[in-house]
């Protein structure tokens, strides 16, 4: 239950009010209507322009139009595959394809959570909460900030999307809260993670403002958020020796997941659609092929029949990719006696685990690549994890997890982040498609579609959270978690497109609207900073309301931005 971490992605051409960022002192993309060419040919964006029997010559021609990563062609597949007058029949499958996208990052979110816990990171631990919990929830975001960042025609829907999402969160997710259960917020957590958001949210404008990110501004951003770590950790210290021998209440760092005393399944240790709902009354002994077998079923028959249809529906959509991730990312669960060892598929996960990641990195480039001409990279990491699994299957006992179990905690964490970078790199490619075909920017894209579709999943979970009687915690998530997304996924994403020999990339924005969503954010931040001392931490429905009208009011002025009814003279 932590925040809707506002997706750091970016969209491409077209932009009728948008912001072109350059990379690599690349091209600028300019507004509709005003082309600048850099002698690298029409922008992608100008196809709509063309006839529509020559848009396929056109995207298939022009190098604008090339997807640089990623699986599926969608440019290819919306103006070639697909006839003129089947467009709206395209841009509907790609909607729900999009749809499905977010689907994907969220379960696998989900399963990344679980991934790198062992019995020395605990939940209650700070340092688990702001490293490992807050790369659980953010990665998606994270991963969409490289991606979005490595292509200089998608890099405009990462700031888009990291103001965008920022003042969603903390605007209409933080108004929701209080609307829902009034409560009185933690004074020192509040202002620690608000200070730190104006802190972050200050260095991108100063690095919007001078148009570059350079080397020591990237790792400043990393810094930063080591030293947002370190003062949680030191903070929380001090606040257990003040404490002493009484009992500390959960901090926003100390996530406790609250049960719902309507729902008995959430009343045990694993309240998790992948553990075992029913424990038999005896020990017995089984086989191989039916830990197997139990391990890779996905659904519970018994809570399926209790469920209403809209659960089962979702959950319908949800089973392929618990079924791809339950084959390919091993977890350890320390609540379990057993760690979750299933030997038959851990040593599975031997095999499926590496081959996942060699045929996701740089969307199976590496993979695909034949050692001398002759036989592929992923021919011979079969080869290798089967020798391997055989090795692990003979020595090991379905009863007893081996000593070095912990490993496959990591081996989960990887096999997690390659399926969300993965998506996140579809993600980009079709918005950047979506953006091409409605003549949408990158920031408008951003920060509707992007950072909407990245925090719905956290949204309902601070709610749920909140009407459960978590107000504080689900607060706190609101203003502490967005600072992973924006201070790493800005940093690193900037950082691995450095080069020594150009160590910056430029990032100049050409619109009112990059300029409006900064803005934004930092008035709402201000606002808050300032309204809930005065309030003496007492938050009820009046600033819910507040809240939640001002990104409305927001809203509606990016949009008018966005379609030029608002601009500069």
């Amino acid at each position: 239950g932590a925040t809707g971490l506002a997706g750091m992605l970016s969209l491409a051409g077209a932009q009728p009010s948008g912001i072109p960022l350059l990379l690599d002192a690349g091209r600028t993309v300019p507004p509709a209507g005003d082309v600048l060419d850099h002698g690298r040919g029409p922008d992608c964006w100008e196809v709509r322009k063309h006839n529509s029997s020559e848009w396929c010559r056109f995207i298939r021609n022009n190098p604008d139009c090339r997807m640089d990563g990623g699986f599926l062609d969608y440019l290819s597949g919306v103006f070639c595959v697909f006839p003129p007058r089947l467009l709206p029949l395209a841009v509907t499958l790609y909607a729900l394809w999009l749809l499905y996208l977010f689907i994907i990052l969220g379960v696998t979110a989900e399963k990344l959570h679980a991934c790198p816990q062992g019995k020395d990171f605990s939940l209650t631990s700070p340092l688990h909460g702001v490293t490992f919990l807050a790369f659980g929830n953010g990665a998606p975001d994270v991963f969409s900030a490289v991606v979005a960042f490595s292509d200089p025609r998608t890099a405009g829907l990462a700031i888009g999307a990291v103001f965008g999402a920022g003042v969603f969160v903390t605007t209409v997710v933080a108004g929701g809260i209080a609307l829902v259960k009034p409560f009185t917020a933690a004074s020192r957590p509040f202002l620690r993670d608000v200070i730190f958001y104006m802190l972050a949210v200050f260095l991108t404008f100063l690095v919007l403002y001078f148009g570059r990110i350079r080397l020591g501004e990237a790792l400043g951003y990393l810094g930063l958020y080591i030293f947002y770590v370190f003062t949680v950790v030191l903070c929380t210290w001090i606040h257990r020796r003040q404490q002493g021998d009484r009992p500390v209440p959960p901090g926003p760092w100390e996530p406790e997941m609250p049960t719902d005393p309507e729902d008995p399944e959430s009343s045990g240790t694993n309240n998790s659609d992948y553990g075992e709902e029913y424990r038999p009354l005896l020990p017995s002994q089984e086989t191989s092929l039916r830990i197997l077998t139990t391990a890779l079923s996905p659904l519970d028959c018994r809570k399926w029949r209790r469920k209403p249809w809209y659960w089962r529906l979702f959950k319908a959509f949800r089973v392929p990719v618990e079924m791809l991730l339950l084959l390919t990312v091993p977890v350890v669960d320390p609540d379990k006696d057993d760690l979750n060892w299933k030997r038959p598929l851990n040593c599975l996960h031997i095999l499926t685990s590496p081959l996942l990641c060699v045929l996701t990195l740089k969307s199976g480039a590496y993979g695909l690549y034949q050692i001398q001409g002759v036989f592929p990279v992923w021919g011979l990491v079969t080869l290798a994890g089967s020798v391997l699994a055989i090795i692990i299957f003979i020595t090991t006992s379905n009863e007893e997890p081996p000593k070095y179990h912990c490993v496959f905690a990591y081996l989960g964490f990887l096999a997690s982040a390659m399926w969300i970078n993965a998506a996140a790199t579809e993600l980009v490619n079709i918005l950047r498609t979506l953006g091409i075909i409605f003549q949408l920017s990158n920031t408008v894209l951003g920060l509707t579609l992007l950072a909407w579709g990245n925090s719905v999943g956290d949204t309902f979970s601070d709610l749920t959270m909140a009407r459960q009687g978590y107000p504080r915690m689900a607060f706190s998530a609101c203003f502490g978690g967005i600072i992973f997304n924006i201070l790493v996924g800005v940093g690193l994403g900037c950082l691995l497109q450095m080069t020594s020999s150009q160590p910056l990339v430029k990032l100049e924005p050409d619109s009112l609207l990059v300029w409006v969503l900064a803005g934004a954010l930092g008035l709402s931040l201000v606002f808050s900073f300032v309204s809930v001392p005065a309030q003496c931490f007492q938050l009820g429905k009046a600033y819910g309301i507040c809240l939640i009208g001002y990104y409305l009011v927001f809203l509606c002025i990016a949009l008018l931005t966005e379609f030029r009814v608002i601009h500069l003279s």
